[in-house]
């Protein structure tokens, strides 16, 4: 469905990630793990149409991303949920979610998937008229991948979402995530949190300075010294 070839990107003259190619089938759930700025999050950007290719090429479901402007991108069915969240603080739960569905397929069904929304967050459900920026961090997690599932994604893109959350606000994010996947929605996870990531996807990819060194099944990851030396504390 998603394909990534050879793909390469910067910033300014600064290479981001050099010769990437990673695969994600219809409704798999892949991860990209790396230490800080090993190229995880600029890999979604690109996705996203956020941060131009320089070389190589990247489609989703035979369309060219390339080509596209950056609004054309969520029509084909991408959603991408950026690390920190970024709710809008002074709108409500449901006024936040409502904005997620945006384009045309998805506002047409938006009462529909809100409903399918409120039933994997109930706690959204229940704070639907409170103001977003009054939630706690764990709540406005929840509210970022609430919204975007309102655009009735085939790919979800998470980007550390369990970034500065709670252990326990951390377990319900990856149960909701897992949820979400059951689903049939294809998930892309960015994740520092490598045991939890591992237990969550299929296949993962390992990023080190903007470069793919390691791909395999969770259970590979998980059983290679190499990555339970640097990421595991193995």
């Amino acid at each position: 469905m998603l394909k990534l070839d050879g793909a390469s990107a910067s910033y300014g003259s600064v290479p981001a990630i050099t010769d990437v190619s990673i695969e994600i089938g219809e409704g798999e759930a892949v991860g990209l793990l790396g230490a800080n700025g090993a190229g995880k999050s600029t890999t979604l950007r690109v996705i996203s149409g956020l941060v131009k290719l320089t070389s190589g090429t990247i489609t989703f479901a035979g369309t060219n991303l390339a080509s596209l402007p950056p609004h054309r991108i969520p029509e084909l069915g991408i959603a991408h949920v950026p690390e920190g969240r970024q709710v809008f603080p002074e709108m409500t739960v449901q006024e936040n979610l409502e904005i997620g569905a945006y384009v045309p397929k998805a506002k047409a069904e938006r009462s529909r998937t809100l409903d399918l929304v409120y039933s994997i967050f109930p706690r959204l459900a229940d704070r639907k008229k409170q103001l977003a920026g009054t939630m706690s961090g764990g709540e406005q997690q929840m509210l970022a991948v609430g919204r975007g599932l309102m655009l009735k994604p085939r790919l979800l893109m998470l980007d550390e979402p369990s970034l500065g959350l709670a252990p326990v606000m951390t377990d319900v994010t990856f149960e909701k995530i897992g949820e979400i996947h059951k689903m049939g929605t294809a998930i892309l996870l960015v994740e520092q949190n490598v045991s939890r990531a591992l237990s969550l996807v299929q296949r993962a990819y390992v990023l080190e300075s903007g470069n793919v060194i390691m791909h395999g099944s969770s259970a590979e990851l998980a059983n290679n010294k190499q990555v339970q030396a640097a990421y595991l504390g193995i």
